[in-house]
């Protein structure tokens, strides 16, 4: 009786697709290019229940909820096939998973107390680009569905090309899962004394996703921009690292501090850390997406050893330029330097949404109030894209402005360095550089 009620589980599993642990060791990889991506540094949780399941250094952890579903990314360089491992353990009890990939659903069920590669199925590829590997419980026995930290793909459609994080040095699964950041360096005559930087931003509607860092003008020194902090709260930044290098702000000495001299109406003011250290000045404003925002910046040295570095912010809603800081940088005699913008995600766990956003209209002044049009930029990006552990960047020149754009695992990247240009219209800036408040 007991042969019987197994030989019919059996062709209960074959006929439905299912397959089992103890049927993984037929599957075996033949020899064709394989590689193992850990979940850590790949994976998201899909829904926004937080409780039941998480996606932790070591993977997939904890998952006792049904609803929480997993999705991991990886970009292959080759159409093919490539057959899908689950690397994984569970604690007790046995459960059957169900794996989605490129064109198909197929479930496995495991019970292992021990990390194993458990074969899920086979998998066809189309064409080049990012696939989606999705990981949910259908049924479980014991108190957690699986601990998977990695999956393990082989085939005719992996190579070396194939992109995701690797491992976890330098923490590159926090950058990894934060996606790649995206730049535009300007170019300009650098011989000139650059006292001034403008810049117009807008965001598309639809793009304002949490997460986000909108810089418009970026300097040697420092950055000014805006970003989405939260659902209810967006803030217009402006930040001056200290000459003292440290990730620590407790840590500067006092004669190298970054000093406020004056701020305007409602802008927070104090300390930065952790990416270098300094003066930051946040206004709580809420922006939209759709609208364009004018920034102005200004870097003036003192005769005295410092150069003093002023923000201004112009919002289409209220007509006018607002004070943001002006701050006083110590052991510095300098003007604007090394200009840039760039487009950030700091949530992680917003690293699977893509973002864009345009910077329409860029200009420099000199000391002696001469505008000078920046319509040429080089396009790079952060370690992150560089290692080729996230290959979802790109940037380039739409509706006569320069745009970036990232995360989200679109498939059309643009190469590093690539060289921008813009039309030479907009206008200079609508501005009185000497009625400013």
């Amino acid at each position: 009786m007991r042969k019987s009620k197994a030989l019919l589980l059996l062709l209960a599993i074959f006929c439905t697709g299912i397959v089992t642990a103890q049927a993984a060791s037929k599957h075996a990889g033949n020899g064709d290019p394989s590689v193992t991506v850990p979940l850590g540094g790949n994976a998201w949780r899909m829904d926004k229940d937080t409780l039941g399941g998480s996606i932790t250094k070591d993977g997939i952890a904890d998952w006792s909820s049904k609803k929480a579903e997993f999705v991991a990314y990886v970009r292959l360089a080759k159409a093919g096939t490539f057959k899908l491992w689950l690397n994984l353990k569970v604690p007790d009890g046995a459960s059957t998973l169900e794996v989605s990939g490129p064109g198909g659903t197929k479930q496995v069920i495991v019970r292992d107390g021990i990390f194993k590669d458990h074969f899920v199925g086979e998998y066809t590829v189309e064409d080049t680009g990012y696939i989606a590997i999705k990981i949910k419980g259908l049924s479980k026995t014991g108190s957690v569905f699986a601990e998977i930290p990695a999956i393990k793909l082989a085939g005719t459609a992996v190579d070396q090309r194939t992109a995701y994080v690797k491992n976890n040095n330098g923490d590159f699964f926090y950058w990894g899962r934060r996606g790649p950041s995206v730049h535009l360096g300007y170019l300009y005559p650098e011989s000139e004394n650059v006292e001034w930087f403008y810049n117009e931003v807008t965001v598309p509607k639809g793009n304002d996703v949490i997460g986000s860092y909108f810089m418009a003008c970026g300097f040697g020194e420092g950055y000014f921009g805006m970003q989405v902090n939260s659902p209810t709260e967006r803030h217009v930044l402006f930040s001056v690292w200290s000459p003292f290098t440290t990730d620590d702000p407790k840590k500067i000495p006092d004669d190298q501090k970054i000093k406020m001299l004056k701020k305007g109406a409602l802008v927070h003011a104090g300390e930065f850390g952790s990416e270098g250290s300094g003066g930051q000045s946040y206004l709580q404003y809420n922006w939209k997406a759709g609208n364009t925002y004018k920034f102005l910046v200004q870097a003036k040295p003192d005769s005295n050893g410092n150069t003093v570095y002023t923000a201004w912010f112009y919002a289409p809603e209220n007509y006018s330029w607002q004070l943001i800081a002006s701050f006083s940088r110590p052991k510095t005699n300098t003007y604007l330097k090394h200009l840039y913008s760039f487009l950030e995600n700091f949530e992680p766990e917003q690293g699977t949404v893509t973002r864009k956003v345009y910077f329409n209209n860029a200009w420099i002044a000199d000391d002696r109030g001469q505008w000078t049009i920046l319509n040429k930029a080089h396009f790079t990006i952060d370690n992150t894209g560089i290692k080729g552990y996230r290959m979802d960047y790109a940037g380039g020149i739409e509706n006569g402005a320069f745009f970036l754009k990232n995360c989200g695992f679109f498939n059309n990247y643009t190469i590093r360095n690539t060289l921008l240009e813009r039309p030479a219209g907009g206008g200079k800036p609508d501005v009185d550089l000497g009625r400013l408040p």
